[in-house]
């Protein structure tokens, strides 16, 4: 008689991971908006080939310095989304798009990492995890 075991698998291989995406640019010039739109296709295209993602929103500041962040209304519903519980990870190309005063960038950082599982900054390598 053969027996073949059976096991469900656990609700955390199961579980979609709620991705968030953060793009700037800091001038309105031809680059940098290109810049920006293929930014915007990467994280579409890297939703589609990680089905444990599922995109929920992508934002972007477009045409706005690094230096303050409360100009940035982007990162700021960004921030608020978080808070909401709707965000378990974000990704973002580099960690001068999320600041480049360090005060206001540690800042950030830290709160984010209270809120999400994991910020992921593509061209450094960076995993935070709580």
């Amino acid at each position: 008689m053969n027996v073949t075991e059976i096991t469900a698998k656990s609700k955390e291989e199961n579980k979609i991971i709620r991705l968030a995406a953060y793009c700037r640019v800091s001038s309105d010039s031809a680059d940098q908006l290109h810049s920006f739109a293929a930014q915007i296709r990467y994280y579409k295209d890297y939703e589609q080939k990680h089905p444990e993602y599922k995109l929920v929103d992508i934002y972007a500041d477009e045409g706005l310095t690094g230096t303050s962040m409360e100009k940035r209304d982007e990162l700021n519903r960004l921030i608020r989304d978080c808070k909401k519980g709707k965000i378990d990870r974000i990704v973002v190309k580099s960690v001068s798009r999320f600041a480049r005063n360090t005060q206001e960038l540690l800042v950030c950082i830290r709160l984010l990492k209270e809120l999400v599982s994991a910020c992921i900054l593509r061209n450094k390598a960076l995993i935070l995890i709580n």
